[in-house]
C-alpha cells in the first residue's frame, strides 16, 4: 500500500492506494469529488482511502488527481499488462479511454468539464502514464463524465493485470538518484 500526504497552504491531503478489489473510502467535502474517486477506484480495482481537505475546488480536485497519481506510480507492478482500453456507456453518454502506464506522462482529452479534464491531465501526469479520453456523445454533464472516469478506471484495471515478462523492448527501466 503506497501511504502519501501533500499539504499546502492550499490543501491537505493524505491517502493509502493499492491495487485491490475496488474498495474506497473517501472524504473530500466535494460530493462529486468524492463521487469520481469512489467510482475510479471500483473500476480500476483500487483500494483507496482518502481524506482531503481544500480552500478551493480547483485545488481540492487538483491535488486530489497528483496524490492519487502519485500514489499509484509506487503500486504498478514491474511485470504487468501495460496497456489498457476501454469504451464505457452511461445512459446517453458514451466515453472511451487508452491508457499506457509505461512512464511516458502525457494527457489528451475534453470533458464537459474543465476541472475534470485537469483531473485526468493531473492524475495521468503524476502517474507517469499517457492516457487518451474521448467523450463521444452525451447530453448530461454529470454523465459524460462519470463515463470518461469509468472508462480510465476500466482501462487502468487492465493495463494493471500482473504478467510474466515487462511489457517493452526496452526491458525494464531503472532510475536512480544520486547525490
Amino acid at each position: 500500500m503506497s501511504k502519501l500526504k501533500r499539504e499546502t497552504k492550499e490543501t491537505r491531503i493524505v491517502a493509502d492506494v493499492r491495487i485491490g478489489s475496488g474498495v474506497a473510502k473517501v472524504s473530500t467535502g466535494d460530493q462529486f469529488l468524492t463521487h469520481m474517486v469512489e467510482t475510479l477506484a471500483r473500476y480500476a480495482g483500487l483500494d483507496i482511502q482518502l481524506e482531503a481537505t481544500g480552500d478551493l475546488r480547483h485545488h481540492l480536485i487538483e491535488d486530489v488527481a497528483i496524490v492519487l497519481g502519485l500514489a499509484l506510480k509506487d503500486e504498478v507492478p514491474e511485470k504487468c499488462a501495460r496497456y489498457g482500453w476501454a469504451e464505457v456507456p452511461m445512459d446517453e453518454a458514451l466515453a472511451s479511454a487508452a491508457i499506457d502506464i509505461g512512464g511516458r506522462p502525457y494527457y489528451v482529452g475534453r470533458l464537459p468539464s474543465k476541472l475534470y479534464a485537469h483531473f485526468l491531465h493531473s492524475f495521468a501526469t503524476n502517474l507517469g502514464a499517457t492516457l487518451h479520453v474521448r467523450v463521444l456523445r452525451g447530453i448530461d454533464k454529470h454523465h459524460k463524465v462519470e463515463a470518461a472516469i469509468k472508462a480510465t478506471g476500466l482501462a487502468l484495471r487492465q493495463a494493471l493485470q500482473k504478467g510474466d515478462q515487462v511489457f517493452s523492448t526496452k526491458g525494464s527501466v531503472k532510475i536512480e538518484r544520486l547525490g
